[in-house]
């Protein structure tokens, strides 16, 4: 049996109204902090010049993301996150990846947790993290919910190859 500390990680992330479907316990057994940034609100992404990246801190960066999403002008994956989210730093180096290996689509890191985007969020019926939400052509095409790279690499692979 794992000790108490574990399970107190656990029934703080439970009290938060979003949690990731595939979760059943977090712990702190995993060490992050050679991947992830001193700051450790930020996750483990550094997209250094990389266009195909983009990390929203307002709602009016959300919302002029969603509108080029949604008139078609650029393919996109919104990447709902948290950095209580023990899932979302697990898939965080397999979404760097995936918007290295597809520079034409934009990848939108929105952390819901980031102050003011919580209205915009909401509007968007986002419930979990991490989701991944999939636009093409002004459509959302698919939507993960959880940590399943096997089906998001499925995903990005159909969508916009």
């Amino acid at each position: 049996m794992k000790s108490s500390s574990n399970w107190s990680n656990f029934h703080k992330i439970a009290r938060n109204s979003f949690i990731a479907a595939s979760t059943v316990c977090v712990t702190n057994e995993f060490n992050f902090s050679n991947t992830c940034l001193p700051d450790r609100r930020s996750f483990c992404f550094v997209a250094g010049n990389r266009s195909s990246f983009v990390e929203l801190k307002s709602e009016e960066e959300f919302n002029n993301a969603l509108s080029k999403a949604r008139d078609g002008s650029v393919s996109s994956v919104f990447y709902y996150t948290a950095a209580w989210c023990g899932p979302c730093r697990l898939i965080s180096p397999v979404m760097l990846e995936l918007s290295e290996k597809y520079p034409h689509v934009t990848t939108y890191k929105v952390d819901i947790d980031e102050r003011g985007l919580s209205n915009a969020i909401g509007k968007l019926n986002v419930a979990a993290v991490p989701t991944l939400q999939f636009f093409k052509g002004g459509v959302k095409k698919a939507e993960i919910v959880g940590v399943d790279v096997v089906k998001l690499r499925s995903v990005m692979e159909y969508l916009y190859k």
